[in-house]
């Protein structure tokens, strides 16, 4: 592989990551996992601040529920690639196999 297919490469799927990210059910997904788990982290990370022995740190608050959407966001736009992936080679192989076959 040349140089600058290497190069390429990434660039290639950007977009394709970029619809699946934003589409398909993943932002729903995503922000209900967030929900749930940010409220989980933000009662263990915060709870002095909650039950009043200390200052609630808001920008801790709103990472805490960005992170499991972003984690979430990227585990199901790379599962959702990799089985595009799959099925392009099935679909390549079945084509193969079936050329093999009608030239005999």
């Amino acid at each position: 592989m040349s140089f600058l297919k290497v190069l390429r490469w990434p660039f290639r799927h950007y977009r394709e990551a970029f619809e699946l990210a934003i589409g398909h059910g993943t932002p729903r997904r995503a922000a209900k996992l967030a929900a749930i788990v940010g409220t989980l982290l933000v009662l263990i990370n915060q709870w002095e601040a909650i039950v009043g022995a200390g200052a609630m740190d808001w920008v801790k608050v709103v990472l805490t529920y960005c992170v499991p959407y972003m984690v979430s966001t990227y585990t199901s736009v790379s599962k959702d690639l990799h089985l595009r992936r799959e099925a392009e080679l099935t679909e390549q192989i079945v084509y193969e196999e079936t050329q093999q076959v009608q030239s005999r």
